[in-house]
Protein backbone atom coordinates (compact mmCIF):
# COMPACT_ATOMS: atom_id res chain seq x y z
CA UNK A 1 0.00 0.00 0.00
CA UNK A 2 1.42 3.27 -0.98
CA UNK A 3 1.95 6.06 1.53
CA UNK A 4 -0.59 8.58 0.35
CA UNK A 5 -3.24 5.61 1.12
CA UNK A 6 -1.56 4.62 4.46
CA UNK A 7 -1.84 8.39 5.24
CA UNK A 8 -5.82 9.03 4.28
CA UNK A 9 -6.82 6.09 5.88
CA UNK A 10 -5.29 7.24 9.24
CA UNK A 11 -7.30 10.64 8.77
CA UNK A 12 -10.05 8.72 8.43
CA UNK A 13 -9.94 6.32 11.45
CA UNK A 14 -8.88 10.28 13.58
CA UNK A 15 -12.10 11.57 12.25
CA UNK A 16 -14.45 9.00 12.64
CA UNK A 17 -13.35 8.62 16.31
CA UNK A 18 -13.31 12.18 17.14
CA UNK A 19 -16.65 12.53 15.61
CA UNK A 20 -17.99 10.01 17.45
CA UNK A 21 -16.54 10.97 20.63
CA UNK A 22 -18.78 14.51 20.22
CA UNK A 23 -21.38 12.77 19.36
CA UNK A 24 -21.93 11.06 22.48
CA UNK A 25 -20.80 14.22 24.03
CA UNK A 26 -23.52 16.28 23.05
CA UNK A 27 -26.17 12.96 22.85
CA UNK A 28 -25.18 13.01 26.75
CA UNK A 29 -25.87 16.62 27.29
CA UNK A 30 -28.96 16.39 25.82
CA UNK A 31 -30.12 13.39 28.27
CA UNK A 32 -29.06 15.55 31.30
CA UNK A 33 -32.37 18.10 30.62
CA UNK A 34 -34.61 18.47 33.43
CA UNK A 35 -38.34 17.46 32.77
CA UNK A 36 -39.65 18.51 36.21
CA UNK A 37 -39.84 20.62 39.12
CA UNK A 38 -38.41 18.85 41.47
CA UNK A 39 -35.37 18.03 39.20
CA UNK A 40 -34.99 21.64 39.08
CA UNK A 41 -35.15 22.52 42.39
CA UNK A 42 -32.30 20.75 42.52
CA UNK A 43 -30.22 21.19 39.26
CA UNK A 44 -27.10 23.71 38.63
CA UNK A 45 -27.60 26.99 37.42
CA UNK A 46 -27.43 27.01 33.70
CA UNK A 47 -29.09 23.76 33.16
CA UNK A 48 -31.39 23.48 29.92
CA UNK A 49 -35.65 22.49 31.54
CA UNK A 50 -38.24 21.39 29.44
CA UNK A 51 -40.74 21.26 31.64
CA UNK A 52 -44.69 20.44 31.04
CA UNK A 53 -47.22 21.64 33.62
CA UNK A 54 -49.37 24.44 34.56
CA UNK A 55 -48.81 28.37 34.95
CA UNK A 56 -51.38 28.76 38.26
CA UNK A 57 -50.28 32.60 39.44
CA UNK A 58 -48.85 35.72 38.27
CA UNK A 59 -46.74 36.75 40.68
CA UNK A 60 -45.87 40.34 38.82
CA UNK A 61 -42.92 41.67 36.80
CA UNK A 62 -42.76 39.04 34.37
CA UNK A 63 -43.06 36.30 37.37
CA UNK A 64 -45.54 33.55 37.52
CA UNK A 65 -45.90 30.16 39.69
CA UNK A 66 -45.83 27.19 37.57
CA UNK A 67 -46.78 23.71 38.74
CA UNK A 68 -46.25 20.17 37.55
CA UNK A 69 -47.16 16.73 39.24
CA UNK A 70 -43.78 17.28 41.30
CA UNK A 71 -44.03 20.71 43.07
CA UNK A 72 -44.00 24.43 42.07
CA UNK A 73 -41.52 26.91 41.31
CA UNK A 74 -41.38 30.52 40.04
CA UNK A 75 -40.40 31.05 36.48
CA UNK A 76 -39.60 34.20 34.60
CA UNK A 77 -41.17 34.42 31.27
CA UNK A 78 -40.93 37.92 29.17
CA UNK A 79 -44.38 39.11 28.69
CA UNK A 80 -43.40 39.06 24.38
CA UNK A 81 -43.57 34.98 24.81
CA UNK A 82 -47.14 34.84 25.59
CA UNK A 83 -47.71 36.00 21.74
CA UNK A 84 -50.76 37.74 22.60
CA UNK A 85 -52.56 34.40 24.24
CA UNK A 86 -54.08 34.62 27.32
CA UNK A 87 -54.50 31.26 29.80
CA UNK A 88 -56.00 29.87 32.46
CA UNK A 89 -54.88 28.18 35.52
CA UNK A 90 -56.08 25.15 34.20
CA UNK A 91 -54.22 25.43 30.43
CA UNK A 92 -51.35 23.18 29.92
CA UNK A 93 -48.59 24.46 28.64
CA UNK A 94 -44.84 23.51 27.82
CA UNK A 95 -42.08 25.99 29.23
CA UNK A 96 -38.43 25.65 27.73
CA UNK A 97 -35.58 27.57 29.20
CA UNK A 98 -32.76 26.88 31.75
CA UNK A 99 -32.64 27.18 35.61
CA UNK A 100 -31.58 30.40 36.74
CA UNK A 101 -30.17 30.23 40.50
CA UNK A 102 -29.74 33.71 42.70
CA UNK A 103 -27.72 33.59 46.32
CA UNK A 104 -28.20 36.79 47.28
CA UNK A 105 -29.36 37.56 50.04
CA UNK A 106 -30.34 33.81 50.25
CA UNK A 107 -30.98 31.21 47.37
CA UNK A 108 -33.54 31.30 45.31
CA UNK A 109 -34.42 28.69 41.90
CA UNK A 110 -36.25 29.99 39.05
CA UNK A 111 -36.87 28.90 35.55
CA UNK A 112 -35.74 31.39 33.09
CA UNK A 113 -38.09 31.05 30.51
CA UNK A 114 -36.97 31.26 26.42
CA UNK A 115 -40.07 29.29 25.11
CA UNK A 116 -43.82 28.72 25.59
CA UNK A 117 -45.57 25.98 24.17
CA UNK A 118 -49.39 26.10 23.91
Amino acid sequence: MNMIAKTLIAASLTFTAAFATANTAVNQSALSKVSTVKQALVAKDDTKVEVKGYVVKAIGDEKYQFRDATGSITVDIDDDLWHGKAIAANTPVTLIGEVDIDYKPTKRVEIDVDAVKF
